[in-house]
C-alpha cells in the first residue's frame, strides 16, 4: 500500500495521485488551467514540494565547507538570510543546487543540496554535523500577487520588512494554538512568492489555516502536475527537469551513492537519446554566471574561469510553432504515420521514479546547436514553450531553430521554434517588487520585532 502524503490532509474529492515521493501527492485540484493562472492572477498553496532534501548543517567548518563546495560568494551571510547555492564538479558542472538559509553562526538549514552534501560532511575534512531532515519538517509554497495577503492573514501580523531572500520567525493560529513556523520570501513562480517552514507534526494543521487564509483571496491549491510547469515560464532552469546533476562525473560520488541515484537518471527520453552527460550543465551557461565569485578557492573554479574567458552556450526560451504542433497531434489519426505524442499540457516531469528528463535535440540546417527541455503548455500566453541552452551565435532574440522532437527509437519529427525573451513572464518580479508599498489589512503599520523559533 501506498501512504497518502503526510503534509496535507487527505482530501476525498481528489481523483488523481502521483508517487514520485514514494507517497500519494495529488496530481490537480481545480484543473490545470485554473492551476497555472493562479501565479499570475491571484495566488497558490503548494505542498508537493514535500520531502524537499530537507538537510541541517552545523559546526565550526559548516561555513567553510559550504564556501568550498559553492560558486557563491561568502563575505557576508547574514543569520536570516540565504543564498541560492550552487555546487560544481572539477569540470564545472552543476553536482547539486538549492537554498541555503543560516539560521545561527553555526548552524544552516539547505534544501535540495542532499546526498551531494551529505558527502562532503561525510568526506572527515570538516568539523561538522550533517542531519537529514527528511521526514521532520515541512515546506509549503504561497504565491502568486495576493500571497503577502495570505500570509499576513495565516500569521496575524505584518511581513513587510522581509526582504527578498530573507526569512524570519513567525506563528501560525491553528488547531487552537500559536505554531512556530519560519517565514521565507522565495518562489519558482517568479512573482510574489513565500515559503512556510515548520515541524513535521505541524504539517497538517497549517496547510489548513493556509487554506481558510487564502479562501477570501481565491487561492488555488497546486498540484503536482503544474508546478514543474512556472519554472519553464519563469526561466528557472530546475535540476531533474532542464537538466541533470553530473553525478556520474564524479567517481567517488557514484561509490558513496551505491546505486541509490541510478532509477532518477535511467529514464532519458527525448530526441537527445541516451546519452546523460548531454543533459548536464555549468552554471554559466544556465544563467547562474552572476552568481560566481572568483575572490575563493572552489571547486570548479578553473574550469569555469575558463568558460567565462570564452564563448559559451547561453540559456534562452524557445517558442514552438503552432502549425508543427497541431501536425503532431493530427498525425494520430494517420494509420503508419504518427509521430511520437506530445503530453498535454506539459512534458511529464513527476513520475514513479521521482522525475524524468525529456530532452531534446535543436539544429539549424543539419548543425546541432544545443538541446531543449522542460516542455510546456502556457495557458496564460497560449505559447508551447521550452528553455533551451544554446550555441551564442543562435541564442539572440528572434532566430530560428529546429526542435528534433521524437525518441530516436520511434517517428520524429522537426518543429519550428523561435528564440523568445528569457525569463519568459514578464509581470513584477519578487525580487523587484516593494511589498511596503502594496495594500492590505497591515499596510504602513509597524512589522513586529525579532522572534524566536525552535525548528528541526
Amino acid at each position: 500500500m501506498i501512504p497518502h502524503s503526510p503534509y496535507l490532509p487527505f482530501d476525498p474529492d481528489v481523483s488523481d495521485y502521483n508517487v514520485a515521493f514514494t507517497h500519494l501527492s495529488p496530481w490537480e485540484f481545480g484543473g490545470w488551467k485554473r492551476e497555472s493562472l493562479s501565479w499570475k492572477k491571484g495566488c497558490y498553496l503548494h505542498a508537493g514540494l514535500n520531502p524537499p532534501s530537507p538537510y541541517r548543517l552545523s559546526g565550526p567548518d559548516a561555513l567553510a565547507l559550504l564556501r568550498d563546495a559553492c560558486i557563491n560568494g561568502f563575505s557576508t551571510f547574514s543569520i536570516g538570510c540565504s543564498k541560492h547555492a550552487v555546487m560544481c564538479n572539477a569540470q564545472g558542472n552543476v553536482m547539486a543546487d538549492g537554498m541555503v538559509l543560516r539560521t545561527g553562526e553555526e548552524d544552516f538549514t539547505c534544501f535540495f543540496l542532499n546526498p551531494y552534501i551529505d558527502y562532503l560532511a561525510a568526506s572527515g575534512r570538516y568539523d561538522v554535523r550533517g542531519e537529514d531532515l527528511s521526514g521532520k519538517v515541512f515546506l509549503f509554497q504561497v504565491a502568486g500577487p495576493r500571497s503577502l495577503e495570505v500570509m499576513e492573514a495565516a500569521t496575524g501580523e505584518n511581513l513587510r520588512d522581509i526582504e527578498f531572500l530573507w526569512h524570519r520567525a513567525s506563528t501560525i493560529r491553528a488547531d487552537g494554538r500559536d505554531v512556530p513556523v519560519r517565514v521565507f520570501r522565495l518562489g519558482v513562480a517568479r512573482t510574489l512568492a513565500y515559503e512556510v517552514h515548520g515541524r513535521i507534526e505541524d504539517a497538517e494543521a497549517i496547510y489548513s489555516a493556509l487554506r481558510a487564509a487564502g479562501e477570501p483571496f481565491g487561492m488555488e491549491r497546486l498540484g503536482m502536475q503544474v508546478y514543474g510547469m512556472n519554472h519553464t515560464e519563469g526561466g528557472f532552469a530546475q535540476s531533474y527537469i532542464h537538466f541533470l546533476p553530473a553525478y556520474t562525473q564524479d567517481a567517488a560520488f557514484m561509490d558513496y551513492l551505491q546505486g541509490e541515484a541510478d532509477a532518477f537518471m535511467s529514464d532519458l527520453p527525448g530526441s537527445a537519446g541516451p546519452d546523460i552527460e548531454k543533459r548536464y550543465a555549468n552554471p554559466v551557461e544556465l544563467g547562474w554566471g552572476h552568481m560566481i565569485r572568483f575572490d575563493h578557492d572552489f571547486t570548479g573554479r578553473a574550469a569555469l574561469e575558463r568558460i567565462m574567458a570564452g564563448s559559451h552556450r547561453r540559456i534562452v526560451t524557445l517558442e514552438w510553432d503552432q502549425d508543427a504542433i497541431l501536425d503532431v497531434y493530427a498525425s494520430q489519426f494517420r494509420a503508419d504515420a504518427d509521430i511520437e505524442f506530445m503530453d498535454f499540457a506539459a512534458n511529464p516531469v513527476w513520475t514513479a521514479h521521482n522525475s524524468v528528463v525529456f530532452s531534446d535535440d535543436v539544429f539549424v540546417g543539419d548543425t546541432l546547436v544545443g538541446i531543449s527541455s522542460g516542455r510546456v503548455f502556457s495557458y496564460y500566453y497560449r505559447k508551447m514553450l521550452s528553455l533551451a541552452v544554446l550555441d551564442p551565435g543562435h541564442a539572440e532574440i528572434g532566430r530560428e531553430v529546429e526542435v528534433l522532437w521524437g525518441s530516436p527509437d520511434n517517428r520524429q519529427k522537426r518543429i519550428k521554434a523561435k528564440v523568445a525573451r528569457f525569463p519568459y513572464l514578464d509581470l513584477p518580479k519578487n525580487a523587484d517588487i516593494d511589498v511596503r508599498s502594496l495594500d492590505g489589512a497591515f499596510a504602513g503599520k509597524e512589522a513586529p520585532s525579532d522572534q524566536t523559533v525552535t525548528l528541526p
